[in-house]
């Protein structure tokens, strides 16, 4: 599979969340060209703050790779991630995210969301996680739209 197949399943993750009545969120994680694990967001779900996609995703991962050393592993996002899922990823040894939307769009769409990218944080941090952004960016940003639209959506 191809990173944008990858980000293709993050989305379609992401709709039905919005469907289950959850927040437009995706993110799946795959291995050597498989993939091991894709969720939405879970925090409505689960009365969960810290349910987010890749939260639960690398969780997912995490046992279906029985180890927390999720090296070599690659998590596709359809939001850039928050301070919250970059230091897990980080802390997974995940090696690469790949992102679509960015967290400003998750900022307009009414998330209180820090405003601090990833790549200050990778910075700061001297993580040495790789970020590619805008992976289907257009695609990525249209599930905040879809959501908005969707009767009794909530944010957090």
């Amino acid at each position: 599979m191809q990173h944008e197949d990858f980000m293709r399943r993050a989305i379609d993750m992401a709709l039905r969340g919005i469907k289950d009545g959850q927040t437009p969120f995706g993110a799946c994680i795959a291995k050597d060209g498989k993939l091991i694990a894709c969720h939405h967001n879970g925090v409505w779900e689960n009365t969960d703050i810290t349910a987010h996609a890749e939260i639960v995703a690398i969780r997912d991962a995490c046992r279906a790779l029985k180890t927390i050393d999720l090296s070599g592993c690659v998590i596709y996002s359809t939001c850039e991630p928050c301070p919250m899922c970059f230091s897990a990823c980080h802390w997974a040894r995940i090696k690469t995210i790949y992102y679509g939307a960015d967290i400003s769009d998750a900022r307009k769409a009414g998330f209180h969301e820090l405003s601090i990218s990833n790549a200050k944080m990778k910075q700061l941090g001297g993580s040495e996680l790789e970020i590619h952004s805008g992976i289907l960016k257009e695609e990525c940003a249209n599930l905040f739209k879809i959501w908005l639209a969707t009767p009794g959506h909530r944010t957090y």
